[in-house]
């Protein structure tokens, strides 16, 4: 392109063919780009001023544009292309036009072509309205149509939807019958506080509303009645806003800390999810629903059209073609998901649970409650106590040449590096039986076999801290390098600094079970394989004696309560902690039964055995298939 074809800000007088015509050319492109439309209008002849003012200054509003840019000739042509062609009084100039449609699409681009005539030596526009597309005839207007595909669902490990219909409206409006759009909608997004606070953006929203089509419904946001009854009440008042009830499946019908919930998008949750949403768009904000947005809700088609008066589309001028939504599917079984629903139902304080599968690492069940909307399940951060164990456990015999019978003792109490141990002494046995009596000090003192580093590689081969390439958050544990022998105590007694969510513990007892700690996985076809971390076998003889120790622990320790048949095994713990100066205490089974591992958290001093036993008394349902 030669250098007439440069944008309108940096056009002169002197690189033009045809000089003459070419003053009023650039002036009124230049008035229209910066947005000085009187001025624009001014250049022209044919039409009423403030029509074309009008006309002009409604381009991008009609088409939401971050910017509007002009350029005399065309990009592309060759040197002899000529960008004004004249013919005595009358002339043509060729311009092109690149519009940035920001949230909805990508920048439009196409030519445009103005007549001009000679009127006592001057030179002008000639006012029509293909001046501003080359399609766009009188009485007609510009309008952006967005498609938003049906959002795809998710679903559970037997391929069942995993969310439940329930009443909400559509709050909108009708943009031809807005008396008064500004007030309208800045009075929407004042009223409309939302999970804490959030507002919609006003003026993106007056946006959206300026280039739909006038006479359709525009949802601007969908509310979900059971949750928001009093501020749909609240806007339903609002002069202009119209209310349109509707059935939708927007609710999680189980693990909803999980999955996740659907809102709309306010100011900041779209700098989360970025473009092509836009304000109102109903929305993942929480869970999978989130963290999957893009593609459970694919993008968006969007067309310019030229609709006439009654607002009837006459002609497509550039569409963008959207993403179809893809359904995200989990490993969740439902009838294990029902089992540990259940199993935490009587519970008055905070509890989490979490079952998978060892062989192949799947989650079958997360579940949380009265834990404020957290997944505690995988994301909760507890001192293991005892639970810790078998992973100390698992070090030593692996590296301390020790086994389940070897002799221990269990003092009450024990001092060591400075840090005091204490729990009900025991007479002198082996170590299966005082790690099924829950003796603290028994493992404290048996540090001293362990130098820190060989302990926090074993913790890191159970997947301690590891990243373990799971596609949804969650806390793989904290196992901080002891600096003494009292810190390392308090780690082989899972104390101290030593934190674990019930995923975590979860995943240690599977790995005792099997024999192979595996990464764990909740949705499937989601993650990238290369982030996921290879599977770590145990030292055979570690097997056998962590199965063994297990096994006594359930059969005649604390964790006794869950023993509801032959195998199960597990270990049951009530470390305490200090929160806000106040301690606390958290109530730990760990386990597993056949294919089946678990753990249970509750913020309560209770019997978790019972409550694994709760969980486990039912049938075991039919195996679902893996990864």
């Amino acid at each position: 392109m030669s250098a007439c074809g440069a944008l309108v800000a940096s056009l002169t007088t002197g690189c033009w063919a045809e000089p003459s015509a070419m003053p009023a050319v650039r002036d009124f492109l230049i008035a229209w780009q910066v947005g000085n439309y009187p001025a624009a209008a001014k250049k022209t002849i044919g039409a009423d001023r403030d029509k074309v003012t009008d006309a002009l200054g409604q381009v991008r509003a009609q088409l939401d544009a971050a910017s509007l840019r002009l350029a005399l000739g065309v990009p592309g042509q060759d040197s002899k292309f000529k960008a004004i062609e004249k013919n005595d009084d009358e002339a043509d100039a060729h311009f092109s036009v690149k519009v940035d449609l920001g949230e909805n699409g990508q920048p439009w681009t196409y030519k445009g072509r103005m007549h001009l005539r000679r009127v006592g030596g001057k030179w002008k526009v000639v006012w029509d309205p293909s001046i501003i597309n080359p399609l766009l005839k009188p009485g007609q207007r510009l309008a952006v149509l967005t498609e938003v595909p049906k959002r795809a669902p998710i679903k559970d490990g037997q391929g069942r939807s995993m969310l439940q219909k329930v009443g909400a409206y559509e709050i909108g409006v009708i943009p031809g019958r807005l008396a008064d759009q500004q007030r309208t909608l800045d009075e929407l997004a004042k009223q409309t506080k939302i999970d804490g606070g959030r507002r919609l953006d006003a003026e993106r929203l007056l946006g959206r509303v300026r280039s739909a089509p006038p006479q359709r419904f525009l949802p601007l946001l969908t509310l979900q009645y059971s949750t928001h009854a009093a501020l749909i009440q609240q806007l339903s008042h609002i002069d202009g806003i119209r209310l349109n009830g509707i059935h939708v499946p927007i609710a999680p019908a189980y693990a909803p800390e999980l999955i996740g919930s659907l809102g709309p998008a306010t100011a900041d949750r779209l700098q989360q999810v970025g473009a092509p949403y836009q304000p109102g768009d109903t929305i993942g904000v929480s869970g999978v629903q989130r963290l999957q947005q893009r593609r459970l809700a694919g993008t968006p088609t969007v067309r310019v059209v030229v609709q006439d008066p009654a607002g009837t589309n006459t002609q497509e001028l550039r569409s963008w073609e959207g993403q179809a939504p893809q359904e995200v599917r989990t490993t969740l079984d439902p009838s294990w998901q029902h089992r540990a629903d259940a199993a935490l139902s009587g519970l008055s304080a905070p509890a989490s649970m979490v079952a998978l599968r060892p062989s192949t690492g799947e989650v079958l069940a997360v579940a949380n409650r009265g834990t404020s909307g957290r997944n505690l399940a995988f994301e909760g951060r507890y001192p293991p106590g005892m639970t810790f164990g078998i992973v100390s456990a698992e070090a030593l015999f692996s590296h301390a040449g020790m086994n389940q019978s070897t002799p221990t003792t269990c003092p009450g109490k024990v001092t060591i590096g400075g840090q005091t141990f204490t729990n009900k002494a025991r007479p002198g046995g082996g170590f299966g039986n005082h790690f099924a009596a829950g003796c603290a000090t028994t493992l404290a003192q048996l540090g001293g076999k362990l130098d820190a580093q060989t302990l926090i590689a074993e913790a890191g081969r159970l997947g301690v801290g590891k990243n373990w390439g799971l596609s949804v958050p969650a806390f793989t544990g904290s196992v901080p390098t002891p600096a003494n022998d009292g810190e390392k105590a308090a780690l082989m007694a899972g104390q101290g600094k030593v934190q674990m969510s019930p995923l975590g513990m979860a995943l240690v007892a599977a790995a005792a079970q099997v024999g192979t700690w595996k990464a764990p996985y909740v949705l499937k076809g989601v993650t990238n394989a290369a982030e996921v971390p290879p599977a770590q076998n145990l030292q055979p003889e570690s097997i056998s004696s962590l199965k063994k120790l297990l096994n006594r622990a359930a059969a005649t320790g604390f964790a006794q309560p869950a023993r509801i048949s032959g195998d199960v095994v597990g270990v049951a713990a009530l470390p305490t902690y200090t929160s806000g100066g106040q301690t606390k205490t958290i109530s730990w089974f760990v386990g597993s039964k056949g294919d089946l591992a678990f753990a249970i958290a509750i913020e309560d001093r209770v019997s978790a055995a019972r409550i694994a036993a709760k969980f486990l008394r039912a049938p075991a349902p039919a195996r679902t298939g893996g990864r």
